[in-house]
C-alpha cells in the first residue's frame, strides 16, 4: 500500500447525526410530532442534520411507535429503541447497533439549529485531549428572560474551555458584576467509547436533580469540551415555544439563517 493511500484510510471518518427523540416529554408530550409549518417538529431538526457538510448519515432513535411509524411515511431512517433515561443514554444504544467514529447526539426540539454549528462538533471530535469525553456546543446568551427561564441550560466554564458545571438556573451568581451567562445547546458530540463508559455509569444527584445529562461525565470526573458556536437557534420545550418557532418560520427576516457559519461567539 502507498504512502498516500495509508494516509487517507487514516484520515477517513465515518460521523452520524442521532436524533433522539421520545413521546412523554413532560412539558410537551408528544412535542417531536407537533407541526411547524406543515411538518412535524423533528422533521425541521432532520433537515438541518440533512444540510450539514460533514455527516455520513442521520437517524431518528425513538421507543415510541407513533414516532418510527411518522419517520417511515417521511423517509427519515429511524432506529426503534429500548426506554432510557436521557437522551445520550438512547445515543449511546444506537452507538451498538450503528458501527461509526463519532456520533453527533442533536436534540430533536432546535428545528434551527445551524448546520455549520453541527459541522463544527464533528471537527472538534478529531481533536479531544485525555479525560475528555465529549463536545458539548455553547453560545451567548444576551435576552434576560433566558438567562432566568429554567428551560435554558446554563454552563460555567474552566479556564481551559471545559464546563465546570450546568444548571437551569442563573448561573455564575452576579454578586459583584453581571456575567456573560452562556447557553448549553442541545448538541453534543461523542465517540463510541465515550458512549459505553456515559451507560457504565450511573446517574449522580446533580444530574438527576437538575435534569442535564453532561452532569453525568462531570460527577464522575472525565471532562467536557465546550464548543463556542454562532447559534441564534431556539429550542422548543413548550407549546409557547412552538408558537413563537411558527412565526420565525413564516418570518424570513427574523429567522435564524442555517447557513450562518460556526465559530467562537465572541
Amino acid at each position: 500500500m502507498s504512502a498516500a493511500s495509508t494516509t487517507q484510510q487514516r484520515t477517513e471518518r465515518r460521523h452520524v447525526a442521532v436524533i433522539p427523540c421520545r413521546w412523554g416529554a413532560s412539558r410537551f408530550p408528544g412535542k417531536p410530532l407537533a407541526l411547524l409549518g406543515d411538518k412535524p417538529l423533528l422533521w425541521h431538526v432532520h433537515q438541518r442534520c440533512l444540510e450539514a457538510k460533514r455527516l455520513d448519515g442521520v437517524l431518528v432513535a425513538t421507543d415510541d411507535e407513533r414516532i418510527e411509524a411518522a419517520c417511515r411515511r417521511l423517509g427519515i431512517e429511524c432506529l426503534r429503541t429500548r426506554e432510557h433515561l436521557t437522551g445520550t443514554d438512547r445515543v449511546a444504544e444506537c452507538a451498538q447497533r450503528v458501527s461509526a467514529d463519532g456520533y453527533i447526539n442533536v436534540q430533536g426540539d432546535e428545528p434551527f439549529i445551524t448546520p455549520a454549528a453541527i459541522d463544527a462538533v464533528s471537527d472538534a471530535l478529531h481533536h479531544l485531549t485525555s479525560g475528555i469525553l465529549a463536545v458539548n456546543a455553547y453560545t451567548e446568551l444576551g435576552d434576560a428572560g433566558a438567562v432566568l427561564d429554567h428551560n435554558v441550560v446554563k454552563v460555567v466554564l474552566t479556564t481551559g474551555g471545559n464546563a465546570l458545571m450546568f444548571s437551569r438556573q442563573p448561573i455564575p451568581y452576579p454578586r459583584a458584576d453581571r456575567p456573560m451567562y452562556l447557553r448549553q445547546l442541545g448538541l453534543y458530540g461523542f465517540t463510541g467509547e465515550a458512549l459505553r463508559q456515559f451507560r457504565s455509569l450511573p446517574q449522580g444527584p446533580l444530574e438527576k436533580a437538575e435534569g442535564v445529562e453532561m452532569l453525568r461525565f462531570i460527577e464522575h470526573g472525565y471532562g467536557v469540551q465546550m464548543l463556542p458556536v454562532a447559534d441564534e437557534g431556539m429550542a422548543v420545550d413548550t407549546p409557547e415555544d412552538l408558537a413563537r418557532a411558527a412565526r420565525l418560520l413564516k418570518s424570513p427576516i427574523n429567522r435564524p439563517d442555517p447557513r450562518r457559519s460556526a465559530g467562537p461567539s465572541n
